[in-house]
């Protein structure tokens, strides 16, 4: 029985996917604070979110006024001392001391109650848990991008998360209209394990000079996915996607098949990143702008 439902919910990094988490949860109607140390970083998820709910509004999917009814459940702040709240989801660099840290800090403001989520996309929930007062919760809560439109969340059970943890947040997810799926502490989890050869044995054909990224796309398309692995790779960012892949290839001792492509790590290097960045294996016109045939979503 779930003794402490969540009524507030505080995002930690305003970047395209804590302004996504934070927007969802506003949408959903819990009390949300979203926290970014950087001050630019908050205005421009202000703008972003506001441009987003417009969207939807022109779309009929809400109803009129109902935006800015969404925005007065969502604080902006880069205050750490007002990160307090039932349950508490990082969304923010790829580092587990970062997380531990970032963690522990806040526990000293929050009740013992609190639940700590983080959205990692591989990094091992138990190794984070591992360092975090409350241990027992600490979970993995995995959205996927954007957080607002993609269905699916992996629930991610470390070694210390208790069943209660899991309760809760299985109950705050089916909450936000999202499909949980629950799954073990493992290296990728469900889908970043699944999704790894998708994109590395499209990179290894380019690399072997066997068919370029353009024709990949296309075929892939035409035979039913909604966006072809490149298209895919700039959405998600090129710097993400290459970290997931590093992660699980060392996680995972580093086996041939999954060995990360030098194609994407040189992106990454030159600061091509995708979509973010406005240029990856696409030129767009401007940061954020939409790739022909609008890809979907991703990690």
């Amino acid at each position: 029985m779930i003794q402490t439902p969540v009524q507030k919910i505080c995002v930690c990094g305003a970047g395209t996917m804590g302004r996504g988490i934070a927007q969802l949860a506003a949408q959903s109607g819990f009390d949300t604070i979203l926290y970014d140390v950087q001050r630019s970083v908050l205005e421009e998820a202000k703008v972003s979110i506001q441009q987003n709910l417009r969207l939807l509004e022109d779309k009929g999917k809400l109803k009129a006024g109902e935006n800015e009814a969404v925005l007065m459940r969502l604080q902006f702040t880069d205050n750490f001392r007002d990160c307090k709240a039932d349950l508490i989801i990082e969304a923010i660099i790829e580092k587990p001391e970062m997380k531990i840290n970032l963690f522990n800090q806040l526990a000293g403001l929050n009740s013992v109650e609190t639940i700590f989520a983080t959205n990692t996309s591989s990094l091992s929930v138990s190794q984070i848990s591992a360092g975090v007062q409350h241990r027992e919760k600490v979970v993995g809560m995995h959205f996927f991008n954007p957080a607002p439109v993609m269905k699916l969340v992996e629930i991610v059970k470390g070694e210390y998360t208790s069943g209660q943890t899991i309760e809760i947040i299985f109950s705050t997810v089916k909450q936000l209209n999202k499909i949980p799926v629950m799954c073990k502490d493992a290296p990728g989890f469900i889908v970043n394990r699944i999704a790894r050869p998708y994109y590395i044995e499209s990179l290894r054909l380019v690399e072997e000079g066997y068919v370029d990224f353009l024709t990949i796309d296309a075929l892939m398309e035409s035979t039913g996915f909604k966006m072809g692995p490149f298209k895919l790779m700039d959405l998600i960012g090129n710097d993400i996607n290459f970290s997931v892949s590093c992660s699980v290839y060392l996680q995972l001792g580093k086996p041939k098949r999954l060995k990360p492509s030098p194609i994407q790590e040189e992106k990454v290097k030159q600061g091509e990143l995708g979509k973010k960045s406005g240029k990856g294996y696409y030129i767009y016109n401007s940061p954020g702008a939409n790739p022909p045939n609008s890809p979907k979503g991703g990690e």
